[in-house]
């Protein structure tokens, strides 16, 4: 059964179509335009009651938030493709300690800043220079202890690519492109070498030229509204 993944062109789906590269699994994808409010329609609500991105379906099997999915499929097919987990107990608890600071501590003001930014390029309107500044000092502390992190082990949990380094492709990708705050990134010399090294892999690459940008999207949707 081909696994249906809903709303390509959006981050977080984006990841876990990297995942299902990844672990070999075959899929199709199911176009979603949220500025068209699809995701609130009745027939999507009743797949996603929340009306959100990701959403799979795996035949009968029906499942959403990111990473519920990402660790659904590393561990379903963890036989098969990419280690995403460990190899060891203590390997896959580091790969969950990790994952819950990139959702906790480094996904939000990443989150925060491309909302704003999205928002001042469909609209024109500029950027709070405040709230601005707030989450770029939130996103420093984090990558500050990336750094001495990444000092120690190739990647986030040890020596091996995980679900905890492949989670922070699709946000770290606009704060470093699109937002061009790649700076962050690039001032710490080990946090610049590991992204070299994630975003570099074919599965990113394979996913950036498939599928949409959402921001190319939106400067779509404001050139066609002027």
């Amino acid at each position: 059964m081909v696994v249906k993944v809903y709303g390509p062109d959006y981050g977080s789906t984006k990841g876990v179509i990297v995942c299902l590269i990844e672990k070999e699994v075959e899929f199709e994808t199911v176009h979603v335009d949220g500025f068209k409010g699809e995701h609130k329609q009745p027939e999507y609500l009743k797949l996603q009651p929340f009306g959100l991105m990701p959403l799979v379906q795996d035949g009968d099997y029906v499942l959403y938030e990111s990473r519920a999915i990402l660790r659904y499929y590393a561990e379903k097919y963890k036989n098969q493709g990419t280690n995403l987990l460990g190899k060891t107990m203590e390997e896959r608890g580091l790969v969950e300690q990790w994952l819950e600071v990139e959702g906790h501590n480094y996904t939000p003001p990443i989150y925060n800043l491309i909302k704003m930014y999205f928002a001042s390029v469909l609209n024109g309107e500029a950027m709070d220079p405040k709230a601005v500044k707030e989450n770029e000092e939130k996103l420093e502390k984090v990558l500050d202890i990336y750094e001495k992190r990444l000092s120690e082990t190739k990647y986030l949990a040890g020596d091996f690519f995980s679900l905890a380094d492949l989670n922070h492709l699709q946000f770290t990708s606009y704060l470093v492109n699109e937002m061009e705050r790649g700076f962050m990134v690039r001032e710490r010399k080990n946090v610049s070498r590991w992204w070299d090294d994630i975003s570099s892999r074919p599965s990113w690459k394979k996913v950036l030229q498939t599928y949409k940008n959402v921001y190319d999207v939106l400067k779509e949707m404001k050139v066609t509204a002027s």
